[in-house]
């Protein structure tokens, strides 16, 4: 073996385990395995609960508590489900209680319009980066009216608009972590985005 491809071999990196195995060792005696997981997921949360109640520095104390709450509960856990299932449902269970004591409603995530995409296929999407210079102020206005907008959905409209449209979850995950079936869903999703869109458009038009 020449010194290059050695180095090659040396420098390549590990495979990503799936969250079953991760989930499997730890349950087995591997601590360093719940690193990976809240390493897998510390970040992905943190923009949901953000995107969710609007308030980073709460959103980091939430997220710690899914956390504690993973590592109380994980015996538990039914290893024949998906496990970031599991975790964005203890997620949005903290998010949406944190909600119900509010008086006021939070401003949450910065998603713009694709008009013409097809929704149910892809999450959406704000950064363009063909983008010019010149139309960075434009997307920033764009951003805070986004964020106005997606505030003034019912909580359990923006919990599934959130769940579909930035994280990209299947219908069929949603259902399972909000605890609805799938015609209420559906239903919720086509009524925020029906109503984010009668919000936006006088800014859009």
């Amino acid at each position: 073996m020449t010194v290059a491809a050695a180095k090659t071999l040396r420098l390549a990196p590990e495979p990503v385990r799936p969250d079953a195995e991760v989930v499997a060792g730890y349950l087995a005696g591997d601590r360093r395995a719940f690193d990976q997981l809240v390493d897998r997921y510390e970040r992905r949360l943190l923009n949901f609960v953000y995107r969710t109640i609007g308030d980073r520095e709460r959103s980091e104390d939430l997220v710690q508590e899914v956390f504690i709450r993973v590592h109380r509960h994980l015996h538990r856990f039914d290893q024949s489900k998906k496990f970031s299932t599991w975790i964005y449902t203890i997620a949005s269970n903290l998010a949406k209680n944190e909600l119900r004591n509010r008086s006021r409603n939070p401003l949450v995530l910065f998603q713009a319009i694709r008009r013409d995409d097809d929704l149910d296929q892809r999450p959406l999407e704000f950064e363009d980066r063909n983008s010019r210079p010149d139309d960075l102020f434009r997307k920033r206005h764009l951003r805070e009216l986004v964020e106005w907008a997606v505030a003034q959905l019912p909580e359990h409209h923006r919990i599934v608009f959130v769940l579909r449209e930035l994280e990209g979850k299947t219908y069929e995950e949603i259902a399972e972590i909000t605890d609805c079936n799938l015609g209420t869903v559906k239903s919720r999703l086509n009524r925020a985005r029906a109503r984010f869109a009668q919000i936006m458009g006088p800014y859009v038009d």
